[in-house]
């Protein structure tokens, strides 16, 4: 097969050429394929031998077309002439297919379809298409086929049309300060949109400027291919270089950086210089003073100031300082200030004057971070602090708070009990110190107000209730003659001794017993006694021989030591009230004794051994006849509260079901009645219910109970006054006071039946019929009224005045 390429405009470019021969037998170019052929062929098609035999023909590889980018034209280009050989003896039309033809994008490439000549119709961009695959095509005039399709590939050839493209326009980095040459800082990357494989997208980087210059004006470099950026010299300083940053002019190129043909950008970075621990922090002065009031916490005695020149708030910058020396107990501490990294001196235990006039401490400052490699502190982190303690009025205090004495109670008024004085911590004030009594809750002491002795005014009694578990307290006041005067208090705890001044007491003071004697009977007794251990129990329980009859009907025995049984001596004592005398004694050296009285009703018992009603009354010394008398009258009682509450009962049910006081038979006033629903006649099921409702304008009505139907209105006036039935009436009597409530009732107007507007149920509002006034009587002949006389006395004057019948 053949190929001819038309002669074009511009010189083909086919250095790039690769010729092959399908049967892999390489031959050398022939001679008209060294210039630029003018046509290309369609491929030949297989030739059969005389023999028989099928030649594969050698078919050349068609080279791609180049077509520069960016052409100025002028438009349609042409670019190569496609021919068949076939073109002699028919007509042949040509057309070509592919992206860029028929496919978007469409018509960039166009041919002649009888000339065969292709065109470029505009100008190319390779940044947005580097390349175009083209089939051609040849038909006959009926469409059919008369060659297999050939590929062409079409490559636009770059241009130096595009400059090199920062992402940003300013870059950050950083670098500790004190960095060695050559430590990596930052990267930089610049892209070219051009042909990378050529020298149009080949970017080579410069430093056009560095700001600040110092400490020289080259103290970074680029690497031209990388864009890695580098320091090249020592002495970087973030203290120097203020504000600790560098900015540099980084210019990109493309054409492999030659400024005479290549394009060029430019983008600012901005390297920090990061401050490391190489500047230690100095106190501003050697020494430092300041002074304290004795006895204060959490106040602030000194400032402390340091410089620093590393970053400020950083760790590198805050300060950390410490006592060494001069305060073994820990009276102070220093708290940094986080915005000023002063040391303020506070007192956090009190300190005494008496103790310490001055401390003289020892600071030294630091950072939070270490000092980086190669640092040294400096002399100035240590200084020396003056702290001068203030003398105050202390108040005095007592040296044993509180104080505890023993004494035995009934200690006479009078009595010195002790010495409570006070010291004044103030050593170097001549001062004096004054008593007083602050609190005494019994009022049993007082104090000498310059030498502080406590004397009795009153017995000590240790059975008072001022005194809790056997001590008595008091608090005393001493104040010295400062200025100001100041003062201090003092608890005196008196533990009272036990003496036995109280004789024991009979317990219970009331009991009962049976009338008969009884294996079990018994009344247990006991004593009470307020001294404490060894002047209470044992007790000792006796009878006294006068009178004897107390020894004759009972006895007393022992049970253990707090407690013995009184019991009857004899078979039987008449029921009744004893006062029966005992006599107890305590334990105490010498003991003491009480002769206390026990009331004991003896009185007839039930097989359980327990007094019976008729007993206990009979112990009390009643008669039979008022034992009768009171058991009848109990039984009456009883029978009336039943019957009252029976009554109440039923009237509450009258009351919730019927609002009236008269019956409902009686009862034909104008009110709306509701009656139970019964259901109707075919002609009564039509009614609109909904017109019977309550308009919302009557709450007085709706928010009446639901067992009230009656809408009766009170008269707002003052009720009538009834007659107050007497808490015991005589049975003559109850004629006149029913009488008496009858009259008043008939004469209150405000009983029902109210004299007043009656206000019925809302039944709608228009109607459908007409005015009621208008009906009348459908008979014409009298109307029998005889009937009135049946509905009670409320009717009789109506049934007077039209029942008359004969006799009017």
């Amino acid at each position: 097969f053949s190929m001819l390429i038309a002669e074009l405009p511009y010189p083909l470019d086919l250095q790039d050429t690769v010729w092959e021969r399908k049967e892999e037998e390489e031959v050398k170019a022939p001679p008209e394929f060294q210039a630029p052929p003018t046509v290309i062929m369609f491929p030949r098609q297989q030739e059969i031998s005389s023999k028989g035999l099928r030649r594969q023909k050698r078919d050349w590889v068609i080279p791609p077309v180049n077509v520069p980018e960016n052409s100025r034209g002028p438009f349609p280009q042409m670019l190569v002439s496609i021919r068949s050989d076939q073109d002699r003896n028919i007509s042949i039309r040509y057309s070509i297919t592919g992206v860029g033809a028929d496919q978007p994008p469409n018509e960039v490439f166009s041919i002649d379809p009888v000339a065969g000549k292709m065109f470029v119709t505009k100008p190319l961009d390779r940044e947005r298409r580097s390349s175009y695959h083209l089939r051609a095509h040849a038909v006959n005039m009926n469409g059919e086929r008369v060659e297999s399709p050939i590929d062409l590939y079409i490559y636009v050839i770059d241009m130096n049309d595009n400059r090199p493209e920062f992402k940003n326009q300013v870059y950050n980095g950083s670098v500790d300060e004190g960095s060695k040459p050559g430590t990596f800082v930052m990267h930089l990357a610049a892209f070219d949109h051009d042909d990378n494989t050529t020298a149009n997208g080949m970017v080579r980087y410069r430093i056009l400027s560095q700001t600040p210059h110092s400490p020289i004006p080259n103290m970074f470099t680029i690497n031209s291919e990388t864009g890695d950026i580098v320091t090249v010299a020592a002495g970087l300083d973030r203290e120097v270089s203020n504000p600790g940053k560098y900015s540099i002019i980084v210019q990109a190129t493309d054409m492999e950086g030659n400024l005479n043909f290549g394009l060029s950008n430019t983008a600012t970075a901005i390297i920090s210089v990061t401050d490391i621990n190489d500047n230690p922090p100095e106190l501003t002065s050697r020494t430092f003073s300041g002074e304290v009031p004795e006895n204060r916490i959490n106040v602030a005695v000194a400032n402390l100031t340091v410089i620093d020149r590393d970053q400020p708030r950083s760790p590198n910058w805050n300060a950390v300082y410490r006592i060494i020396s001069g305060d073994p107990i820990g009276h102070f501490t220093i708290i940094t200030d986080p915005h000023t990294n002063d040391g303020m001196v506070t007192v956090v235990k009190p300190v005494d004057f008496e103790q310490n006039r001055a401390f003289m401490l020892t600071v030294v400052v630091n950072n939070q971070a270490p000092l980086a490699s190669g640092i040294q502190s400096s002399l100035q982190s240590t200084s020396g602090v003056t702290i001068s303690v203030v003398d105050i009025n202390e108040p005095p205090f007592f040296p044993t708070n509180p104080k505890s004495i023993r004494f035995e109670e009934g200690v006479p008024a009078g009595t010195s009990l002790t010495t409570f004085s006070a010291s004044d911590p103030d050593r170097f004030m001549q001062q004096s110190i004054r008593y007083s009594k602050l609190a005494d809750p019994a009022e049993w002491l007082s104090i000498n107000t310059t030498n502080g002795q406590i004397v009795t005014t009153a017995t000590l009694d240790r059975e008072s209730i001022y005194v809790k578990n056997n001590i008595y307290e008091a608090t005393f006041l001493a104040v010295d003659n400062g200025s100001p005067m100041a003062s201090g208090t003092g608890t005196l705890q008196i533990y009272l001794i036990d003496v036995n001044d109280n004789a024991p007491s009979l317990l219970p003071r009331e009991s009962q017993i049976c009338e008969r004697i009884n294996r079990n009977a018994g009344i247990n007794i006991t004593a009470a006694d307020s001294d404490t251990d060894p002047n209470v129990g044992p007790f000792v329980f006796e009878l006294p021989t006068f009178p004897a009859s107390i020894r004759r009907n009972w006895t007393v025995s022992r049970l253990n030591g707090d407690y013995a049984r009184l019991s009857l001596r004899i078979q039987y004592l008449k029921p009744g009230v004893y006062e029966v005398p005992v006599i107890v004694s305590d334990s105490g050296n010498p003991p003491l004794s009480n002769r206390s009285i026990i009331k004991v009703k003896v009185c007839p018992c039930d097989e359980n051994g327990d007094c019976t009603l008729v007993g206990a009354v009979a112990a009390a010394g009643l008669g039979t006849g008022a034992i009768i008398a009171i058991l009848i009258c109990i039984i009456i009682l009883l029978s009336e509260y039943t019957d009252w509450t029976s009554s109440v009962r039923r009237r509450e049910k009258e009351r919730q079901t019927k609002q009236l006081l008269i019956d409902p038979e009686d009862d034909v006033r104008d009110n709306i009645l509701k009656y139970d629903e019964e259901g109707g006649g075919e002609e009564d099921q039509d009614y609109d219910l909904s017109q019977l409702q309550q308009p919302d304008s009557l709450e007085h009505i709706i928010s009446k109970p639901l067992g009230v139907r009656r809408v009766d209105e009170r008269p707002i006036i003052p009720e009538s006054q009834y007659p107050i039935r007497p808490a015991v009436p005589h049975p003559g009597d109850i004629g006149d006071f029913i009488n008496e409530g009858l009259r008043a009732a008939d004469n209150d107007p405000t009983a029902p039946p109210y004299d007043s507007l009656l206000v019925f149920d809302y039944e709608g509002s228009g109607s459908t019929a007409g005015s009621v006034s208008s009906l009348n009587s459908s008979s014409t002949g009298d109307q029998d009224y005889d009937y009135l006389n049946d509905w009670g006395p409320r009717f009789k004057k109506l049934a007077d005045m039209y029942g008359g019948g004969e006799d009017d």
